[in-house]
């Protein structure tokens, strides 16, 4: 690769991926970028060979990274994108913020911003993705948000910029989310944290929390998060096409299709990304001969395999 810019953050050469995603699998990041606040990303973008591939990274919580590692420069945002403010009814945070307590801190000023508070990951990813759940989407909060695209140019996207769909946006190529402005209902804390309880309480019974694993494996093809209410249609739902194929506790390697919840891929211990998305592709082919549905991953694989490490 040509030489990198200066920065005020940190650069780390042949990261291991691994450390930083929820499923501890990966190969090395050619570069790890970590910048230093807005100004800093922005202008390591904009000195940044136009060649060179970036690839914005939450907290991986949602994310395969291929054995093989990935080419060019991994972003992952940190201390200096984490801030939560709220004036009103308006709830301003960074793309590094965590979900949960985006949605504990907006609780405790009175706005109803519960349906983050089971998300697992960050803002960016948040957005990116449209991530919801109960019947509630980011894109039904969503204000507008700050980025920097892949030239350094700092932009204000709307949500038509955007245009959410189901855990879809269009982001453009390269573009990292720096920011991001919520607005939510008004509420009473004590009522929006019994809330919140009662959402844990129910996805802890329900997901395997202590296990590892990125979340929702694919999507429901019904193109809608489960709403938790008692008329919810679970014909279409992901995990039922998975049982009804017969895939519920699946293994490959050290990977397995949860037997507590059999939409979500666990990482048993020492699986290979290869294990996990070789495993997600049978759940797939089992479904299609199964239903003759075709699951889409909600998980985004990227990278490449084992054998072929990127080169930027």
């Amino acid at each position: 690769m040509t030489d990198l810019p200066q920065t005020r953050g940190r650069l780390t050469p042949a990261k291991p991926l691994s450390d930083l995603t929820w499923l501890r699998v990966g190969g090395p990041a050619e570069w790890l970028f970590q910048p230093a606040d807005l100004e800093d990303l922005a202008e390591f973008l904009a000195a940044l060979d136009p060649e060179v591939p970036v690839f914005p990274m939450g907290v991986g919580s949602n994310l395969i990274v291929r054995d093989g590692g990935m080419a060019g420069v991994v972003v992952r945002l940190g201390r200096g994108f984490n801030h939560i403010r709220i004036e009103g009814d308006r709830v301003t945070a960074g793309a590094g913020a965590l979900d949960a307590h985006v949605a504990r801190k907006a609780a405790e000023a009175g706005v109803d911003l519960t349906f983050l508070r089971t998300i697992p990951g960050a803002m960016g990813g948040a957005v990116r993705m449209n991530a919801g759940c109960y019947g509630s989407y980011t894109a039904d909060h969503f204000v507008e948000a700050r980025a920097v695209t892949r030239q350094g140019e700092v932009v204000t996207l709307t949500a038509e910029d955007l245009n959410f769909r189901y855990r879809h946006t269009d982001l453009p190529e390269g573009a990292v989310l720096a920011e991001v402005v919520l607005r939510g209902e008004r509420g009473e804390p004590e009522a929006l944290v019994a809330k919140m309880e009662d959402q844990l309480a129910r996805r802890d019974a329900s997901q395997p929390t202590k296990e590892r694993t990125a979340g929702s494996t694919f999507r429901n093809p019904a193109g809608y998060s489960s709403t938790g209410r008692p008329d919810d249609d679970m014909s279409l739902k992901a995990w039922k096409l998975i049982d009804d194929a017969g895939m519920r506790g699946a293994t490959r390697g050290g990977a397995q299709m949860s037997e507590k919840h059999s939409n979500f891929l666990i990482n048993t211990g020492g699986a290979s990304a290869e294990d996990l998305e070789s495993l997600g592709e049978e759940v797939r082919k089992r479904v299609f001969e199964s239903s003759g549905m075709e699951l889409e991953w909600e998980v985004i694989r990227i990278g490449a395999p084992a054998g072929a490490a990127e080169t930027g």
